[in-house]
């Protein structure tokens, strides 16, 4: 008798959902040049709007356990909102240009890689941060960070030093503005600052840390506080963001707090995962405990790898 052939195993293969409209090569060689060899590994769609990937994973849930993310942090935002209190896995193939979610959990362009955690079937439950309404998997915030947001969002220039100029120009046309933060009948912050960020994670992308304690699985909501200081401190401000030191100077604030809290602010542009949006003079945040399942990678910065 022969020898019996294995029996094989039937998986369901992840969808990537690209974004053509990244405008980096990687996406582009992807698209055109990669697509017999991730059709092997990868059910593929293509998604131009935050409507087109709730479409898009509407349609494909049943048929697919992890959902991957192929673009920029847009991108990565709008397919994990779709997946937070379900039992689908997460992952990133980043293709943008800050990619703040994917380096802090260890994903790569490295489709190999990728591949290989997938087969491992590893999965980290991670917090999810509320804000009135909308969800944030990274960073949001308000002041110099969301002004810049929403100026960048008009500007028809796209890429690292148009958005570096813009932050400069915002910078120095900067004013202070009013925040008090309740928690309960408590009221634990009331002054005037330039910036408050509401962290899930350490960093804005490209390496800048604006919260370098936080933490995605600690049940945790972190607050980052930067009063008016001297512009001429500025560089100095750059290199602790760039050196996880910001946390050091005597103008930043860390507030950790794992309940329900309320801002109130005259400041109504705000940004969440670096995607401009309009609030009242009213947020109120909350924390969704390890509401989303994210694919483990061998460098995720948070755990150990483990099978």
């Amino acid at each position: 008798m022969g020898m019996m052939k294995p029996e094989k195993r039937t998986q369901k293969k992840p969808l990537l959902i690209v974004n053509p409209k990244s405008g980096i090569m990687p996406v582009n060689y992807i698209v055109s040049f990669g697509l017999d060899f991730l059709k092997e590994n990868f059910s593929i769609a293509k998604s131009l709007s935050k409507e087109d990937t709730e479409e898009i994973i509407n349609k494909n849930f049943d048929s697919h356990d992890v959902f991957i993310a192929a673009g920029g942090d847009g991108t990565v935002h709008s397919v994990a909102m779709q997946l937070v209190d379900t039992d689908k896995t997460f992952g990133v193939l980043p293709l943008g240009s800050g990619n703040g979610f994917a380096k802090e959990f260890g994903f790569n362009i490295n489709v190999i890689s990728l591949m290989s955690s997938i087969r491992k079937a590893g999965v980290m439950p991670i917090d999810v941060i509320e804000l009135n309404g909308h969800l944030c998997l990274n960073v949001a915030g308000i002041g110099l960070d969301s002004i810049v947001a929403h100026s960048f969002s008009d500007l028809k220039l796209r890429g690292i030093l148009p958005y570096i100029w813009l932050t400069l120009k915002t910078f120095i046309r900067l004013k202070p503005f009013p925040v008090t933060i309740w928690c309960g009948d408590e009221k634990i912050v009331s002054e005037d600052i330039f910036v408050i960020t509401i962290a899930n994670t350490r960093q804005f992308g490209n390496n800048a840390f604006i919260a370098p304690d936080a933490r995605p699985n600690d049940g945790v909501i972190n607050l980052v506080l930067i009063k008016p200081f001297p512009k001429i401190f500025a560089p100095l401000f750059v290199i602790r963001l760039f050196t996880k030191q910001i946390n050091k100077s005597k103008f930043v604030r860390q507030i950790k707090i794992d309940r329900e809290i309320a801002i109130e602010t005259t400041e109504t542009r705000m940004h969440i995962d670096g995607e401009p949006i309009k609030t009242g003079n009213r947020i109120v945040v909350k924390i969704k405990k390890e509401s989303l399942k994210v694919l483990k990678t061998p460098r995720n910065k948070f755990i150990k790898y483990s099978n």
